[in-house]
């Protein structure tokens, strides 16, 4: 059970996910929620009331965090991103390992603890996968773009992982075996007609379809 002055967990959960979708410039509707979370579409309609009634979002024109829904999710996103930092530089789990026992820890790290690991961890700004850690000194890449926009023959940059990757079943794993990732270069080396693109990377080339292609952010 949550303390007095906390949220239930689900409402952290939910906050979570709308914060997410906004930041990677998502419509936030029920049905991408639902699929996001892995639950029915009725169970969403009724957190959302619950939700509305508890002050955390409005939903007269869409589905918005309020201040206080901004601040839970925002909290919760911080705590899930330290989690994975943590989890993969000391503990040296896999991406995929990371992200799921960073969904447990992100409910029950305390302010004390949260403040450790940022010292531990030297105040990272992101993320193994390069999103951005609120709250932190994160500088965006002016010039980053999906990786679908390469040109052939175009050398990148890895940036950053989009989130909706993240939920893609198998799809950190294949990420992270095939060298892709923030700081690493590559270059394309082709495309096919279906959108899947050939890239060079770490002396292998990757076949990178395209759902993957346009939430890989990179820069030239």
């Amino acid at each position: 059970m949550p303390l007095p002055g906390e949220h239930h967990p689900a409402f952290e959960e939910y906050c979570e996910c709308i914060f997410e979708l906004r930041e990677d410039d998502l419509d936030v509707i029920q049905a991408r929620i639902a699929e996001r979370l892995q639950v029915s579409r009725p169970a969403v309609s009724e957190m959302m009331k619950r939700l509305e009634s508890e002050g955390l979002i409005t939903s007269d024109d869409g589905i918005h965090l309020t201040p206080a829904g901004r601040t839970l999710g925002e909290s919760v996103v911080r705590r899930h991103r330290l989690a994975e930092v943590f989890l993969t530089d000391v503990l040296k789990l896999s991406w995929a390992e990371a992200h799921h026992e960073a969904g447990k820890w992100e409910h029950v790290i305390s302010d004390s603890v949260e403040e450790a690991m940022v010292q531990l961890l030297g105040a990272p700004t992101t993320c193994p996968h390069g999103n951005p850690i609120p709250g932190s000194d994160y500088v965006a890449a002016p010039d980053s773009a999906p990786l679908a926009e390469v040109e052939v023959g175009d050398g990148f940059t890895v940036r950053r992982i989009t989130e909706e990757l993240e939920f893609a079943p198998g799809l950190l794993e294949f990420l992270e075996q095939s060298s892709i990732q923030p700081g690493n270069t590559g270059v394309v080396t082709a495309s096919s007609p279906d959108g899947t693109l050939t890239i060079e990377i770490d002396g292998r080339h990757i076949g990178v379809g395209s759902f993957a292609s346009e939430r890989i952010l990179v820069t030239p």
